[in-house]
């Protein structure tokens, strides 16, 4: 199978590609990505002479050369996005031009070429808040209550329609907070871990109780995969790790793992339209597809702590800008 990633250069792209290449070889990938703040060249450096790797520095707005990808390759895995729920309460209108516009760009190119597979990636975010109880199923209402997130629902339902209006085999996964190498310093964990190593606040919004279910990115990795090899056509995945934690139960672990003092705790003013509770119910991938996360929270937070220890010279340039990210939000509340 010939598989085009888009933002293949990201995170989750990034962790995606590699995974690919060391579980299935015989697959070939082309990745796309624009390499803006979020994408980086060095998450994929290992891969330069990999000749089932292949990278294309370009926009998914751009129709000229997502066509040219698209005429390539038989499956598409789409993570391109603009993800960063703060950059989306000061700069909506990028989310919907990339999210919404840049997808629409994709799947005209994909029905145009009669692609075999789309897995359109999106986020457990869609489905808003959950109160104390309760857990998201594939069936659950979308509400969106940030422009990031109002953004990927908008994105996930133009995917759908391309799956009954034309018959393209669309999938879409819908996945819990992510976390491990590779990951923007912006982002909670690795925002704090790199603070924490600076011996710099870690800022807690609000009473810091509002709860995610954590996922080490490996394990969403092979999740993705499953859905793209195995998965129904029209259907959406959950994907979670029933790893519940609270944003003070995260800054504790990190302090307490790097041996830093609670002192560097910050509470600050919660962000606008700042979700609860996000919690997944996973059973339909796991019965169906036969997937079983394989990182305990406690065990993928260590490896994390641990690359980031091990990878100043990866996240010290980028630092400035999530620091720089980190400020807007807090003149913002």
């Amino acid at each position: 199978m010939r598989i085009l990633v888009t933002g293949g250069a990201g995170f989750i792209g990034s962790n995606f590609v590699h995974h690919m290449r060391r579980h299935h070889p015989e697959c070939s990938l082309l990745v796309l990505d624009a390499l803006t703040y979020a994408g980086n060249l060095a998450n994929l450096q290992s891969l330069a002479h990999d000749p089932g790797f292949e990278f294309v520095h370009g926009d998914i707005l751009d129709e000229v050369v997502v066509e040219a990808c698209m005429r390539r390759v038989d499956a598409v895995v789409h993570f391109a996005a603009e993800s960063h729920v703060d950059r989306s309460l000061s700069g909506p209108q990028a989310f919907v031009k990339t999210n919404v516009e840049g997808s629409l760009v994709l799947l005209e190119a994909a029905r145009r070429h009669a692609i075999r597979r789309f897995v359109q990636v999106s986020t457990d975010e869609v489905y808003g808040s959950l109160g104390p109880t309760g857990l998201f199923s594939e069936a659950s209402p979308l509400a969106a209550n940030s422009p990031y997130s109002a953004s990927k629902a908008s994105a996930d339902l133009m995917a759908r329609a391309y799956h009954e209006s034309f018959g393209l085999p669309v999938l879409i996964t819908r996945c819990s907070n992510n976390y491990g190498p590779y990951q923007f310093p912006e982002k909670l964990i690795p925002l704090f871990i790199t603070n924490a190593l600076h011996d710099e606040g870690l800022p807690v919004y609000g009473d810091g109780l509002n709860v995610r279910d954590w996922l080490h990115v490996e394990d969403h990795c092979d999740a993705v995969k499953r859905v793209l090899f195995e998965g129904r056509a029209g259907d959406v995945y959950n994907i979670g790790g029933h790893n519940e934690r609270t944003n003070i139960e995260i800054t504790e672990a990190i302090l307490a793992a790097l041996d830093k003092p609670r002192t560097l705790m910050r509470y600050v003013a919660d962000r606008p339209g700042h979700d609860r509770r996000y919690a997944i119910d996973a059973q339909k991938i796991r019965t169906e597809l036969g997937w079983q996360p394989q990182y305990t929270f406690e065990t993928g937070l260590a490896a994390t702590i641990t690359w980031y220890q091990h990878n100043r010279d990866w996240w010290l340039p980028l630092r400035t800008q999530a620091v720089e990210v980190q400020r807007a939000a807090a003149n913002r509340a």
